[in-house]
């Protein structure tokens, strides 16, 4: 098995470096990995349903959907990331606790009383710090997970901040859960990369044939080429979305606005936008414009930046419509 402590922290690419090790490198490998701030969505998720878009926009934090299912996570470099790709027979693929048995076996030599609960998760005193997930293609698995060593508990909290009710579709939505950082429960100090150091030494004690692995030029320009290519898209992160529809409201100094929209692939199909606001111009007009848009908060703001916002909205500002539509 190949063992990879991988350095860079740029989400999109070590994303692609997920899909890399288990496409393109034929031997099992095993690998440890930090992102900076950033949102990993689930392959299925409507990942506008997901994030606080002002909040994610404020802190810069990037947006990177997976190739896996499962729930959206925030990632800083407070947060370790450990990734085993494996070849084996079709009915022992799938084996979630076979690959975070040996995190906890690192944590309880340190102490901590860490147990694999319910469908993918690690815990410490009923508190999450690693969510887990999976994907498999033919007898070959992908799996990776979280491990908050030291998280800014805030942004956590904060980027995958919103309200339920203003998507309506048939997306996985991820479950909040009271989450803990591992650091908080150790007895004695120690650091993020000595802990780091610690998991590679137990991994290659514990398992058969390993051997260190560092990327060949050829290996980074090929994940380059993926994360141009893939990961760092709109199209992937967003337009892979499920389709949906969204309805939301805002009251402001001309009157109530209420948004009504429908996407598919990240497009607006159709919008109807209701309120008891004046205009001199018919709404209809409106309307059109928002069709076969991206539901994205910069280009909406670019296109409407050009239109004279109070003759179909009198009192209302482009700020106004755009807090209605996202």
């Amino acid at each position: 098995m190949l063992c990879i402590h991988h350095h860079s922290t740029d989400p999109y690419f070590n994303i692609a470096t997920d899909e890399y090790i288990f496409k393109h490198l034929e031997e099992d490998c095993f690998m440890l990995w930090r992102n900076d701030n950033a949102i990993i969505v689930g392959k299925h998720q409507n990942t506008l349903a997901e994030i606080n878009v002002d909040y994610v926009k404020e802190k810069g934090i990037k947006v990177v959907r997976r190739l896996s299912g499962g729930g959206a996570v925030y990632h800083d470099l407070g947060n370790l990331n450990f990734s085993f790709t494996r070849t084996g027979e079709n009915s022992e693929v799938v084996d979630f606790q076979r690959y975070t048995k040996p995190i906890i076996e690192v944590l309880q030599k340190l102490g901590v009383d860490a147990k694999f609960e319910g469908r993918n998760d690690i815990t410490i005193d009923g508190k999450k710090f690693s969510g887990n997930a999976e994907h498999v293609f033919k007898n070959k698995v992908l799996h990776h997970g979280t491990i908050l060593y030291s998280s800014e508990m805030k942004d956590v909290s904060g980027a995958l901040k919103i309200s339920p009710l203003k998507y309506k579709d048939r997306a996985v939505k991820s479950i909040p859960k009271r989450v803990t950082n591992v650091k908080d429960h150790l007895k004695e100090e120690l650091s993020l990369e000595d802990f780091t150091e610690m998991i590679m030494e137990h991994i290659i004690a514990t398992h058969e044939d390993c051997k260190r692995y560092e990327f060949t030029e050829e290996d980074l320009a090929a994940i380059q080429k993926i994360r141009d290519e893939k990961y760092a898209t709109w199209d992937w992160n967003f337009g892979h979305s499920p389709n949906y529809n969204f309805r939301q409201g805002v009251r402001t100094e001309g009157g109530t606005l209420e948004m009504n929209l429908e996407v598919k692939k990240g497009m607006i199909k159709e919008a109807k936008i209701y309120g008891d606001f004046f205009g001199s111009k018919p709404i209809e007009e409106f309307e059109k414009m928002l069709t076969n848009c991206k539901h994205d908060k910069d280009e909406i703001r670019e296109k409407l930046e050009k239109v004279n916002i109070d003759g179909y909205f009198h009192k209302i500002t482009l700020e106004d419509i755009l807090s209605a539509m996202f």
